[in-house]
């Protein structure tokens, strides 16, 4: 999570909102980061956790992100939930909850709608108070 927070912090310098994404593979291996860039790129899909399964799938070559944790600082989307979904990420970590787009547990919880071919185990909670301050400074500056 030290190292997603890393990336939401270079994404905040960019004027983005500060959300970072790790992807770990079972054997301890980094296969990717990215932090938002949205603002970056003018891409309203370009979330960390998108940039992430990119990047990771590009390593792997393979779009299957399986056997694999990622380590996301805020709660994904119903967009990033779904691709990560779909990517067949096994296993999920959350930083802070995001009351207002969260699409993992808080507001809607598509990873573990039983519907779905594949579900994600979720661990939330991680360094919460840290990766929660995140955001919460960013939005009071741009207030």
């Amino acid at each position: 999570m030290r190292q997603a927070i890393d990336q939401a912090k270079i994404a905040a310098g960019r004027g983005d909102i500060p959300i970072g994404a790790v992807i770990v593979t079972d054997q301890g291996e980094i296969i990717a980061r990215a932090g938002n860039s949205r603002e970056q790129h003018k891409d309203p899909t370009a979330h960390a956790e998108i940039l992430a399964l990119r990047a990771a799938g590009a390593q792997l070559g393979d779009w299957r992100i399986a056997r694999s944790t990622m380590y996301v600082t805020l709660e994904p989307c119903p967009m990033c939930a779904g691709a990560i979904t779909m990517a067949r990420v096994p296993q999920l970590v959350i930083g802070a909850w995001n009351e207002e787009y969260g699409a993992v547990g808080s507001r809607w919880d598509l990873v573990r709608d039983q519907r779905m071919n594949h579900q994600v185990e979720v661990i939330p909670g991680v360094l919460e108070n840290e990766t929660g301050q995140l955001v919460r400074e960013f939005f009071s500056e741009k207030r």
